[in-house]
């Protein structure tokens, strides 16, 4: 395996499979397959959810709710992608633990950071719901925050599209695609992988990023193997 210990970013939205919202069964339990395979291989794995699918923090403010209101609103949509993840994880007889920057003692423990380094020894696959507890902060925040306290070699962040590319594939037929990009050419070129707070962070503390798809099978083993898969972005 080409990294011990990964973070794993996944979107809200991709756990809806083909749903307009909520939760797709189907999809969750593809997810819990691809993990088992890379932690059945040795390799410690963290992982950070976004709550899109249930509830996002900036549309409601822009719907003329309180933006603070708002997003601890999103940070519990974060949880119950958490915990639906842990239970299809559980199903795959996955050991794992939750660990939350809200305090909910019923359903998880607290975030602490030897705590989770623990669990990721032991083989635990450990899912971080809540985001960082603060609002005006995004679930790639949480992640890349994460991912450093916890000594990541690596953010492999799950999307539906296959890697970084000049424009969005979706719209423009003429993007190309990128295999890999130095911090600094994605800032010149105003491309968009993670919020700029998240992607600054990433930057500072030489954290690589690899965007690549995460519904295609297979390929979540294929980037902890070290294959050319997906977008690397790093300081090279």
């Amino acid at each position: 395996m080409k990294y011990k210990r990964i973070l794993l970013k996944l979107s809200g939205e991709a756990l809806m499979g083909s749903r307009q919202y909520g939760i797709d069964p189907a999809r969750l339990k593809e997810y819990a397959s691809e993990i088992k395979q890379v932690v059945k291989e040795g390799v410690e794995v963290a992982i950070v959810i976004g709550g899109g699918n249930i509830f996002r923090g900036v549309a409601g403010a822009s719907n003329g709710m309180d933006r603070v209101q708002g997003d601890y609103m999103g940070m519990l949509a974060t949880v119950i992608n958490s915990l639906a993840l842990q239970s299809a994880l559980e199903d795959e007889g996955i050991y794992t633990r939750l660990q939350t920057a809200i305090k909910m003692e019923a359903i998880a423990e607290p975030f602490i950071k030897r705590r989770a380094v623990r669990h990721l020894e032991k083989g635990r696959v450990v899912i971080f719901g809540a985001g960082t507890g603060n609002p005006y902060f995004t679930t790639d925040s949480a992640a890349v925050l994460r991912a450093i306290e916890i000594n990541a070699d690596v953010i492999l962040k799950g999307t539906r599209v296959d890697g970084i590319y000049t424009a969005d594939p979706e719209k423009d037929s003429t993007a190309t695609k990128f295999e890999r990009i130095t911090f600094d050419d994605v800032m010149d070129k105003g491309l968009k992988v993670m919020d700029m707070t998240a992607f600054t962070l990433s930057q500072e503390n030489n954290l690589p990023i690899i965007v690549f798809d995460m519904n295609k099978k297979g390929n979540l083993m294929k980037v902890v193997t070290g294959e050319n898969v997906g977008t690397t972005v790093d300081v090279k």
